[in-house]
């Protein structure tokens, strides 16, 4: 939301994209220290306490319940040390000041943001683009809710998502995106890569690592930076979920011919995890970056914080049915069941995005009101139109793209 908030519209989605190669590249480094601490006394805070959990290919594998420490491990806190300092000197976003009165800060943020004087044309447009919307949202829930006391109206912004189809639209595509963001199966198999790959017939304590290590490689977010804000956001989400099916399909189908002995067959083997390769560069470049662009833009300033506390719920409670549900499958279901499963999932997102998803691609947060829709009724254009000619805004600036 933050970075939402103070990009602009046409390098919006790359900067997000960017935070979003930023985690993965996270995850690279410490799949890498996983596998490069396993060569000297192993992969946890307790290299002297041996792994007692099922057996996998032969070698017992790790169990969080027991093969840890009396007291449990240490955990370190100097990265998020590091982020909290650094947030520290990053400036407000000038739509939050905003919306708090603080009009001149908010000129002065935008000029630094985009780097050009305050007089500039451009500044100024965007600075009343803001104002209007700002000004419209308060004026419009003034008049809905009148009395409503701080509750009420924290109350009132989450049945306001609720209230009418555009903005419902909103929400569901935030809920969908997050939704099959966790259900194509990706955090799935970042969590169990190490079992999954010795299930594909590689050793699950060190080759399984090295596999893993590779699972995260960065270089496949890369083309959702350049693409995001050129491209746009629905034929990235549409060619990534296409890809992602396909390529769980073959998995599965693999696995359901040859899962009983893959000793002999080494081919079939590599191959499948080849596709997990190509499964996670469809997925890096579309719903892994898209999945945090698009709810953090197509919300409303009034109703943004209230909408991604929704979305961002949806996709922490859907991880955490993944990540329970995901080992389950993965022993008990036969058949490259749980492949078919996520490529299922896949094919729906694709659907979506392709009958249901609007494109975001170079509007202004200001402007997302045309994408779904909003703003239709005559009463409302009349009003939004009162507020662009009072603030010297062309009237086509918020009512359409």
């Amino acid at each position: 939301m933050y970075l939402a908030e103070i990009s602009s519209a046409n390098v919006r989605g790359s900067l997000v994209a960017l935070q979003q190669l930023s985690i993965t590249l996270g995850i690279l480094v410490s799949y890498w220290m996983a596998y490069g601490t396993s060569h000297i006394g192993g992969t946890r805070c307790a290299p002297g306490v041996p792994y007692t959990g099922p057996l996998l290919n032969g070698s017992p594998t790790f169990d969080p319940y027991n093969d840890v420490p009396a007291g449990g491990c240490t955990v370190r806190a100097r990265f998020p040390l590091c982020l909290g300092i650094g947030m520290m000197v990053m400036p407000y976003s000038p739509r939050w000041l905003m919306e708090k009165g603080r009009e001149d800060e908010a000129l002065q943020t935008l000029s630094l943001l985009r780097r050009k004087p305050m007089d500039e044309i451009s500044v100024r447009y965007e600075f009343l683009e803001i104002k209007a919307e700002i000004r419209y949202a308060r004026e419009v829930r003034d008049i809905l809710y009148p009395d409503a006391g701080k509750y009420r109206r924290l109350a009132n912004n989450y049945l306001m998502l609720v209230a009418s189809w555009p903005k419902f639209k909103r929400l569901a595509v935030g809920c969908l995106t997050m939704f099959y963001q966790q259900f194509m199966g990706c955090n799935a198999i970042i969590y169990y890569a190490p079992t999954i790959f010795g299930q594909l017939g590689l050793n699950p304590n060190t080759t399984s690592l090295l596999a893993t290590g590779v699972y995260g490689i960065t270089l496949s977010t890369l083309p959702a930076v350049v693409l995001l804000d050129t491209v746009g956001r629905r034929p990235l989400l549409m060619w990534g979920a296409a890809g992602c099916f396909v390529s769980l399909m073959i998995v599965g189908s693999l696995v359901a011919a040859f899962g009983d002995d893959w000793p002999a067959h080494p081919t079939a083997g590599r191959v499948a995890i080849a596709f997990v390769f190509l499964y996670d560069v469809n997925f890096s470049y579309s719903w892994a970056p898209i999945g945090w662009v698009l709810p953090s833009e197509i919300f409303p300033l009034h109703l943004r914080s209230t909408g991604i506390s929704i979305t961002t719920s949806t996709t922490w409670m859907s991880n955490f049915i993944i990540g329970l549900v995901s080992p389950m499958m993965l022993t008990r279901i036969p058949y490259g069941g749980t492949y078919y499963f996520f490529a299922g999932f896949s094919i729906l997102a694709f659907l979506s995005a392709l009958t249901f998803y609007p494109e975001t691609r170079g509007r202004t947060l200001e402007e997302m009101d045309a994408a779904f829709g909003d703003n239709a009724t005559d009463k409302e254009r009349e009003h939004m139109e009162g507020i662009c000619r009072q603030l010297g805004l062309p009237v086509k600036a918020l009512l359409a793209a």
